[in-house]
């Protein structure tokens, strides 16, 4: 019964860093075929990810209420689940402002940042997925370092977009919209290396 549980703690990451995967997936359809006047629609579409995402996490919360023993410690399970949520939070924001900015068009940063979300969503899963044989684990500390590389070109492209914009943008409107999407696509790569951060933690205090 034991194992059981702790599967499903387990097992609940990994669904909830499935839906930062479907959102960073979705969102870099969006930005590799950018159309205007669907970005509304998106935004719904994308909110379902986001809602269930949210749901998963109530359920979990729900049940750890409820429970005397727990696979690592209450505080790591609603860090670990608190910190994957942020994830798809980011990704959602995004979106949300590029609507609310009326982002007209796309640009190569944009399109490359977004890519190297999507690439630490799908690292940040993988390592989901071998957390739970975390102390025999062959590709864990791998996939946790892979995420922060992924972070630090995350890092690299926003300083470069921020330097193009600021030397060639003319608009203000326009300089003030891709300053807000510059900032969010880096905070989407820096909510993913938050969640190797509590990965490396949970190791740290059970091994």
């Amino acid at each position: 019964m034991a194992r059981k549980n702790e599967m499903d703690y387990f097992e609940t990451f990994v669904e909830l860093a499935g839906y930062s995967c479907q959102a960073a997936n979705l969102l870099n359809n969006i930005m590799n075929n950018f159309k205007v006047d669907e970005l509304k629609e998106k935004m719904k579409e994308m909110h379902v990810i986001e809602h269930s995402g949210d749901e998963a996490r109530h359920k979990m919360v729900r049940k750890l209420a409820k429970e005397f023993i727990t696979p690592i410690e209450r505080e790591d399970i609603m860090a670990m689940a608190d910190a994957i949520d942020d994830v798809t939070d980011s990704i959602e924001d995004v979106l949300m402002h590029m609507y609310m900015f009326n982002i007209r068009s796309v640009n190569e940063y944009a399109l490359k940042m977004t890519e190297v979300v999507a690439k630490c969503c799908n690292a940040l899963k993988a390592a989901l997925d071998e957390l739970h044989n975390f102390r025999k684990s062959q590709t864990l500390h791998k996939l946790i370092v892979e995420i922060n590389i992924l972070e630090e070109e995350g890092d690299r492209l926003f300083t470069e977009a921020m330097r193009d914009l600021y030397v060639n943008g003319k608009d203000f409107l326009e300089v003030a919209a891709w300053n807000q999407t510059y900032n969010d696509l880096e905070k989407c790569c820096d909510a993913c290396e938050e969640v190797s951060n509590v990965i490396e933690s949970v190791i740290m205090k059970n091994t």
